[in-house]
């Protein structure tokens, strides 16, 4: 990989970037390296296209995530690194396949959102179970509900209208924070459990903050379109019809006038 990507860069610099369609990048990453994985998997997603369908992906990247807990749970973490890392890719690959071969529907968007989440706690569960005779535990279970909360801030905005996009740590910052962290890891062995912990520790505290960071958003764009909505409703409330003016005649001023026509006649 790390050689694809001295020559992804090199045809970036002399002018003959590969032309890739439809790449999604993040604050962290940025283009360039949103352009390069999808440059990287382009021929996978060719040979797949239309032949598997973006479920069966799903499916895989959810138990490569699996696998990943149960390794790094047992202390595999070098495996856990590449198990972790292909579930990326799989999960970066299926998305692309539905808009591809036209298959993007409203139930495979689910199962490919619940299926994240599980992936994610699996993997979580894993690192658990590697510290969960030190104090580091409390940091794997900080990241976990911090990374949740990610997720879930964002589904909840946009199920009310407000589409929320960016923030330091989403889910692709977090495989690739903890990929490094474990590959880093399994090359210190003997410091494995505390490197393991600072990952965790960094995890939470960015995914806090990103989760913090969308709440806020969220909260005052809602707010904006609350009282965007109440002046409409204001303006459009009819307003009450003009009472006329009841003009109250003194009973002699009366007199005096019916007198007066009584004359005429």
């Amino acid at each position: 990989m790390s050689i694809a990507l001295v020559v992804y860069a090199a045809l970036c610099k002399f002018g003959r970037a590969p032309k890739v369609e439809n790449v999604k990048h993040n604050q962290l990453l940025g283009p360039f390296m949103g352009g390069y994985v999808v440059w990287l998997i382009s021929p996978i997603e060719r040979a797949l296209v239309g032949r598997v369908s973006p479920n069966v992906v799903t499916s895989l990247s959810l138990a490569c995530c699996a696998a990943t807990g149960v390794v790094a749970g047992r202390g595999y973490l070098g495996m856990a690194v590449w198990l972790y890392a292909f579930g990326g890719i799989l999960d970066i690959l299926d998305g692309r396949l539905a808009r591809l071969s036209h298959q993007q529907t409203k139930s495979g968007a689910l199962f490919d959102s619940v299926s994240d989440r599980w992936a994610e706690l699996f993997v979580f569960a894993g690192y658990a179970w590697y510290l969960h005779d030190t104090l580091w535990l409390f940091a794997v279970l900080a990241a976990t509900g911090s990374s949740l909360m990610v997720s879930y801030t964002r589904a909840r905005a946009e199920s009310l209208g407000v589409e929320l996009h960016g923030g330091m740590m989403q889910r692709a910052e977090r495989i690739l924070l903890i990929t490094l962290g474990s590959l880093v890891a399994a090359w210190f062995a003997n410091s494995s459990v505390v490197i393991i912990g600072v990952v965790m520790t960094l995890c939470a505290v960015s995914c806090t903050a990103t989760a913090f960071a969308r709440w806020f958003a969220a909260y005052r764009e809602l707010a904006r379109l609350d009282d965007l909505a109440a002046k409409k409703v204001a303006h459009a409330q009819p307003r009450p019809a003009a009472i006329p003016e009841i003009v109250v005649v003194p009973a002699k001023l009366r007199e005096s006038a019916e007198l007066g026509l009584i004359a005429r006649r």
